[in-house]
């Protein structure tokens, strides 16, 4: 049986098939949604605004550092307080200034890497002593802004304190209490409180080596023998026969003179 051919393009033959080209369908153009368009449109407009916004904030505590001169790679600088200042300076001149918006310093303690400072408003800060690039933390005293007002203050003489003769420990002297801050993040380590009927002087003082004794005056009412109005503390709190107390380490350091957890050898 024979077959006609098939002619597919010119749709001619025994058996004719008229071929139409597929056609696909278009997409209907999608209309903007104004809906979603002004909020979009809003955030791209406001976006400087709140980057400007964010560099106009008032610096925290109101801290104004200023480098000065000098080489901060030399010897460790020293450190003073010059009218509303605090200033680190060495034989070149002025390395930097730390300021603080109506505040003014009280005393100042250098350590080694650190620059403690006492201010007006009860805060304690501790500045980068080399090069003064940043404050590394504030600490408000409890009750130091209004005791700091009085004539019996001294002007803060005694309050800042070390604790050990790294700079790892500062003790802050008030009145009412000495609290001990870890001088690397500020860290609170303890709080010793005045006995009742008595009150610390922190002008009033002595340091043996790591040890510091404090006067505690309690007067002829509160009963109290001379040896108890005075107070010995250090790095790990008050100084008495037989005590246990926490460590001041870092989280990740391990604490002196205590060993790892035991390992059973592999067999």
């Amino acid at each position: 049986m024979a077959l006609a051919p098939l002619d597919m393009t010119t749709g001619t033959g025994t058996a004719r098939s008229a071929a139409r080209p597929l056609r696909m369908p278009q997409p209907s153009p999608r209309k903007p949604r104004r809906g979603l368009l002004v909020p979009v449109l809003t955030a791209l407009l406001a976006l400087p605004l709140i980057t400007a916004a964010h560099y106009a904030r008032p610096a925290p505590y109101g801290d104004h550092l200023a480098r000065v001169a000098g080489d901060s790679g030399g010897p460790a600088p020293r450190v003073r307080t010059t009218g509303d200042a605090v200033e680190a300076y060495d034989a070149t001149g002025t390395r930097w200034r730390h300021t603080r918006e109506g505040r003014r310093p009280l005393a100042v303690l250098p350590a080694p890497g650190h620059a403690f400072a006492l201010w007006s408003d009860g805060l304690v800060t501790d500045t980068e002593r080399a090069g003064g690039r940043a404050v590394r933390w504030h600490r408000a005293v409890p009750d130091a802004d209004t005791w700091l007002r009085t004539p019996g203050a001294r002007g803060g003489a005694g309050v800042l304190q070390p604790l050990d003769s790294g700079g790892r420990m500062l003790a802050v002297v008030t009145p009412r209490r000495i609290a001990a801050y870890r001088a690397a993040d500020g860290d609170l380590r303890w709080v010793l409180p005045a006995r009742a009927g008595c009150v610390f002087e922190p002008a009033t003082y002595v340091r043996r080596e790591n040890a510091l004794l404090v006067a505690q005056p309690c007067g002829t009412a509160a009963g109290a023998a001379w040896t108890e109005q005075i107070v010995a503390v250090d790095g790990l709190g008050r100084i008495v026969p037989r005590r246990t107390p926490l460590g001041n380490e870092l989280p990740e350091e391990p604490r002196p003179g205590r060993a790892g957890k035991a390992v059973a050898r592999h067999r």
